[in-house]
């Protein structure tokens, strides 16, 4: 058994560790709001996006003539996957799970014979990847020194994602990062953005058997329109990790805060045990002193 100076460091540094862990728990929550509302004001808009994608797509006749990141370039033998996750850590499994999911697509993808390039948003993701993928990571991009995540970091990482599409670096790009779905739950999820897919589920826009002739054509808007869909897909992938990696370090604050507080209680017990049996044992001494006297 620890004596009791053990013991008075041990409940002392626990005490420190609990209130290093609210501080966090409360920082955390006090970010989430304002994460967590910025995230949902973005989804309506990036969902449109999609709606109105899915149906100038649907008005191209021949695929042929269509752009590139809506046609493809005709092959799929090399993948980017651009892997999102935070700068910290602390958040519990949020970065673990969206970098498993990443593993299992490269692992998907090799085992097809594919080739695979690996472009890291956030130093944890990247730190994870290279034990075993370091050679097929050929980018990092750190947000760790900006304050506020915008739509410019977003269009930058779009427009080098976008340059190296033509440059012909990569022939599909899949996104990877955790969708806020509320403080407990954050799911990973994969994203195709290039070339352009909307999904299954797109709320197509309700034209009420009306026709409509665009002009210019759909070809020209597409072109316009899918370069602006690709950063708007990486800011909302950005935005949905802001308020997934605060409601997750929120969460693993608050089990922290617990489990020390339940250490606290172990600890105060067990010397409080300690010291019972050092009372109990010096006054044994005394009384067995006085009786030889």
């Amino acid at each position: 058994m620890a004596n009791l100076n053990e013991l008075k460091i041990r409940i002392r540094s626990v005490k420190s560790t609990q209130k290093i862990t609210k501080a966090k728990q409360m920082v955390a929550a006090a970010k989430l709001r304002k994460a967590e509302e910025a995230a949902t004001m973005a989804r309506p808009y990036a969902e449109r996006m999609e709606a109105v994608l899915a149906n100038l797509a649907s008005g191209v006749g021949d695929l042929s003539n269509a752009p590139k990141l809506l046609a493809g370039n005709g092959s799929d033998k090399v993948n980017l996957l651009i892997v999102a996750t935070a700068d910290r850590g602390l958040c519990g499994a949020f970065n673990t799970n969206i970098v498993r999911k990443a593993r299992e697509a490269i692992v998907r993808l090799q085992g097809e014979g594919k080739q695979v390039k690996v472009i890291c948003i956030g130093k944890k993701g990247r730190d994870q990847l290279k034990r075993l993928y370091g050679e097929l990571i050929i980018k990092t991009v750190e947000l760790s020194e900006v304050k506020k995540v915008g739509f410019a970091n977003a269009k930058e990482i779009a427009d080098d994602i976008l340059s190296r599409f033509d440059e012909g670096e990569f022939d599909i790009a899949h996104l990877f990062f955790g969708k806020f779905k509320n403080v407990l739950t954050q799911v990973p999820t994969e994203l195709q953005i290039i070339p352009a897919k909307a999904p299954e589920d797109a709320d197509m826009p309700d034209l009420a058997g009306a026709v409509y002739e665009y002009e210019p054509d759909e070809e020209e808007i597409l072109k316009t329109l899918l370069p602006r869909y690709v950063a708007i897909q990486m800011f909302r992938a950005l935005l949905e990790n802001a308020a997934s990696e605060q409601a997750a370090s929120m969460t693993a604050m608050d089990n922290a805060t617990r489990n020390a507080g339940e250490m606290i209680d172990d600890l105060t017990l067990q010397f409080n045990r300690a010291r019972q049996a050092k009372i109990t044992t010096e006054l044994i001494e005394i009384i067995a002193g006085a009786e030889s006297v």
